[in-house]
């Protein structure tokens, strides 16, 4: 092949990369795992470029989604906790009707990878394993919420599992740093260095849904539709359930 043929082609294709738009996005954890899967064929099938930061859905943290967008770190879609974003949406940050319910994942718990399994197919079952542990975690965000603010109260185990809760999440089961995290489900299930126990009981159940939506001031608000079209698509729906999560769209 001629050298100036050569030039031309790789001319040509540096010119498709930089012609595609780039679109930021704020991903929480709950759909972190069926995001990654996705990524290779959301850049491909939407012809676009994605950056990506993570940040809790919600909390006080100097990294949730809202805190990051109010501190001004570019962002033209966030994926996150329907509470989250509707927190976000009130507050005039989110394009009003861009958003989209994606999936839904139970409550869950894991333990370190080898620990024995504890019961918790039960209410009472799951309290007295809760009860039993040195230490509890999970992220404090809205599932960490729940626990703490309704959970625990409900149960009549706020003051005692006050003592042994930590905020780290399922990295320190992993790490042996924590005994048990409970967590979302699509949190959970593909982590090395734990094994999945299961959901908790149904009538003490916290089903998280995961949402998409564009950002106010979006710098790329035909793209980012793309997005989260392809996201509410059936291509989305092996990579949703794999993760742990059920498509809550039409496909």
């Amino acid at each position: 092949m001629p050298i100036r043929l050569v030039y031309v082609i790789v001319a040509v294709l540096v010119m498709q990369i930089a012609s595609l738009a780039q679109v930021n996005v704020i991903v929480s954890g709950g759909f972190s795992a069926a995001y990654r899967e996705l990524l290779p064929e959301l850049e491909k099938a939407a012809g676009i470029r994605l950056n990506t930061a993570s940040g809790a859905s919600q909390g006080s943290g100097p990294n949730t989604i809202g805190a990051q967008l109010r501190r001004g770190v570019p962002a033209d879609v966030v994926i996150m906790s329907r509470e989250g974003l509707d927190e976000l949406i009130a507050a005039g940050r989110i394009v009003a009707r861009t958003d989209v319910d994606l999936a839904r994942t139970p409550l869950a718990m894991s333990v370190r990878a080898g620990a024995p399994k504890p019961d918790i197919s039960t209410v009472d079952a799951f309290k007295k394993t809760l009860l039993r542990a040195n230490s509890v975690t999970f992220p404090s965000s809205t599932t960490g919420i729940y626990m703490t603010t309704k959970l625990f109260p409900r149960l009549g185990i706020a003051n005692e599992m006050a003592r042994k809760v930590t905020t780290t999440g399922v990295a320190a089961v992993a790490k042996g740093d924590a005994e048990i995290a409970i967590q979302p489900m699509s949190e959970l299930l593909h982590v090395a260095g734990v094994d999945f126990v299961g959901t908790i009981p149904a009538e003490i159940q916290y089903v998280s849904v995961f949402a998409a939506a564009r950002v106010a001031g979006s710098k790329e608000p035909e793209a980012s539709q793309r997005l989260i079209a392809f996201l509410a698509s059936e291509n989305a729906t092996m990579a949703i359930r794999k993760s742990g999560m059920e498509p809550l769209r039409s496909r």
